[in-house]
């Protein structure tokens, strides 16, 4: 029952009607959960739904994201998975023995510590190189030639800025394919694969669903013939890392306010990063909103809308002065994760010591609440 003229709406429209999904069965505005494992067929042994045959690869609620999914990123197609792991790891057992990657330095730990075990056992190159210098990115391109390479933007913790277009032609001029993480900048800011990206990943516990009760991850493909999507869709469906009719149904339901969180997250996000650059008590900040981020430029070009809810800073006087701020915190919540709706904060060196990362900082996840509130909270802990 979607509209015809779909593919002409605006993100915000697609999404707050859930791209026009309706209840066929009771003209529901709202989708309703489906969660048989099984479907019948007819006499003939013919699926009575074309396409509901088991629900590890035919999940009704599932398809349902996917769909909107794909409209918000303009891929050919989607996939969900239970988790944002589960969508990096789908993409990385394409891989043969042998291959070579290429991986952006400092993206999420988790991404990289499980990539690195990966490549290991499976006898692939892997070559880490600082993605947000094109050049060092462009010619470590060719001379290693990778059949895959993995980027994070903006990059979590250090709000490195990524050029996409330039980096996808590096690697597409060598016969690879470039894999974008745009967890952060959701694709309401930056739909990568219009940058030339050739699949998204996203962990849709994040942004994606906004509410920090789901955990689900999701791909999104630029070219759904390729016989690298083919092959994620095969080991997803015969390995049955699917997300779970619940969880989908919830996740859609978050993606339905996507547009307007990401707006108002990002405004608070610029008003508390310019607010804390002129803190006494702060060293440094890190955020593309800034003009004095290295980034500045480029993400005003590929970002639209808004830099995103991350931001990090350092605290002057290193771990005790920054875990004496988080402890007098009121309204940011000491918890791990990003994009939900709550404001969080995390002393990132308790949680990660040996990545290099500053001992005074703080990494935010700025929500949709007031920001003078917000703003006030961080000033009495850090001390006005």
């Amino acid at each position: 029952m979607a509209p015809k003229n779909l593919d002409t709406l605006k993100p915000a429209t697609i999404a707050a009607q859930a791209g026009g999904l309706l209840d066929d069965a009771t003209g529901g505005v709202v989708p309703s959960i489906h969660p048989a494992t099984t479907f019948v067929r007819d006499e003939d042994y013919v699926p009575a739904v074309d396409g509901n045959v088991y629900s590890r690869s035919h999940a009704p609620n599932g398809r349902m994201v996917e769909g909107v999914l794909a409209r918000l990123e303009g891929a050919a197609d989607a996939m969900v998975f239970p988790s944002g792991m589960a969508a990096v790891a789908a993409v990385f057992r394409t891989l043969p023995a042998g291959a070579t990657v290429l991986v952006q330095s400092q993206i999420y730990w988790g991404t990289t510590a499980w990539i690195r075990a990966f490549c290991t056992r499976r006898d692939i190159t892997l070559i880490e190189v600082e993605a947000a210098d094109t050049d060092a990115f462009t010619a470590t391109c060719t001379a290693h030639k990778p059949a895959l390479a993995w980027i994070e933007t903006p990059s979590n913790p250090w709000l490195r800025i990524v050029d996409i277009a330039p980096c996808a032609e590096a690697v597409h001029a060598n016969g690879g394919l470039l894999v974008a993480d745009m967890t952060t900048a959701t694709p309401v800011l930056t739909p990568a694969l219009s940058f030339g990206a050739d699949i998204v990943m996203h962990s849709a516990t994040k942004g994606l669903n906004g509410h920090s009760d789901v955990l689900a991850g999701a791909l999104a493909v630029a070219d759904a013939s390729s016989a690298v999507w083919q092959a994620i869709r095969s080991d997803r469906d015969m390995a049955g890392a699917v997300l779970g009719p619940f969880e989908a149904w919830l996740l859609l339901r978050g993606m339905r306010t996507l547009p307007l969180r990401v707006e108002r997250m990002s405004s608070n996000a610029q008003k508390l990063a310019e607010y804390l650059s002129d803190h006494p008590a702060v060293e440094t900040v890190l955020y593309p909103g800034l003009p004095t981020h290295k980034g500045h430029t480029l993400a005003c070009a590929q970002m639209k809308g808004g830099f995103g809810p991350l931001l990090s800073f350092v605290v002057k006087g290193a771990a005790p002065a920054a875990l004496g701020a988080v402890a007098r915190l009121k309204l940011f919540h000491r918890a791990t994760s990003l994009g939900g709706v709550e404001s969080l904060v995390e002393h990132r060196h308790t949680i990660e010591p040996h990545t290099g990362i500053p001992e005074g900082l703080l990494r935010l996840s700025v929500g949709i609440e007031d920001a003078g509130d917000l703003a006030d909270d961080l000033g009495q802990a850090l001390g006005q």
